[in-house]
């Protein structure tokens, strides 16, 4: 199974002309997800040449792209000063899944942009997060589809890289995935590690998930609590920054500790209190997986 996007979901791509857009849209496309439509504004009329000669229309405006060919997510492959107005405009054409790949949005933008989505009903994934991927099915964002196999563990993460390490040590075990989800690291996040959690319990074909947090913030332990109190599959755990030097900034904006509840050491506490395995390196996660699973 998966969550959130499957091989039926249409894709329009913003930023689809760009150095990054195409680039990127050409690798989702040879793994099979079906962008039907790009957006680039004052380009609208052109075609873009995907991988064996497919062929994607390119428009003006989401809203045209949405008329058009029925598209129901978007990735946003857009500069910083403007992806926060083009998830707003994806937002405006109800579109129900916006991935943002882009970092160094300036907060004050996403401040609007997520109040935006909210009432318009759209589900916005990031920003500066690696998308997700459904193993066999399709991938939104830029996670490498042949570090993936179809499987019965979900993960979810704030880190892009260390998504990849992961799903890289699973594959390598054997432990496929139902999904893959990067949540991005900044401070302000459009789907948190709770939501993707509550997508994972009602997803049959999820066994087990993984949870790689980082310092920083009370996202971990509050999706510690949510988990200990309301799943009944095994979660294994991974806290990012455990080695940094106290008081100073790492990594990403949302990377920010505040007295000791963004410490690694706290929320390594509030994992075990609730029942999730801690890896001590990413190394150890597949491990700890199948010892959960019984294999």
């Amino acid at each position: 199974m998966s969550i959130f996007v499957d091989e039926k979901t249409r894709v329009v791509v913003q930023g689809i002309t760009g150095r990054d857009g195409s680039f990127h849209t050409r690798q989702m496309m040879a793994y099979g997800t079906r962008v039907v439509a790009g957006v680039t504004p004052g380009k609208g009329g052109r075609a873009f040449e995907g991988p064996g000669g497919a062929v994607v229309p390119v428009f003006d405006t989401v809203a045209e792209a949405v008329a058009r060919t029925g598209a129901d997510a978007s990735v946003v492959y857009v500069p910083p000063a403007f992806a926060a107005s083009a998830i707003m405009e994806a937002a405006d054409a109800r579109i129900p899944f916006v991935v943002c790949v882009t970092e160094g949005i300036p907060v004050l933008d996403m401040t609007r942009a997520h109040a935006l989505a909210r009432d318009r009903g759209s589900r916005v994934l990031g920003p500066n997060c690696p998308g997700i991927i459904c193993p066999g099915k399709t991938t939104l964002g830029i996670i490498p589809g042949r570090i993936v196999a179809p499987g019965p563990v979900g993960l979810i993460s704030r880190s892009g890289t260390l998504t990849y390490e992961a799903v890289h040590h699973l594959t390598r075990a054997g432990l496929g995935q139902t999904a893959c989800v990067g949540i991005g690291g900044d401070p302000l996040i459009g789907t948190s590690f709770v939501d993707c959690l509550e997508a994972f319990a009602a997803d049959p074909g999820t066994e087990a998930v993984v949870m790689i947090g980082e310092i920083g913030g009370t996202a971990e332990q509050k999706a510690a609590a949510w988990a200990g109190e309301n799943l009944d599959i095994p979660v294994v755990g991974f806290i990012a920054g455990r080695t940094a030097p106290p008081g100073k900034r790492m990594g990403h904006a949302g990377a920010i500790i505040s007295g000791s509840a963004g410490t690694a050491e706290e929320k390594t506490r509030a994992f075990e209190e609730n029942g999730i395995r801690v890896a001590l390196r990413p190394s150890e996660i597949s491990a700890l997986v199948a010892d959960a699973l019984g294999r």
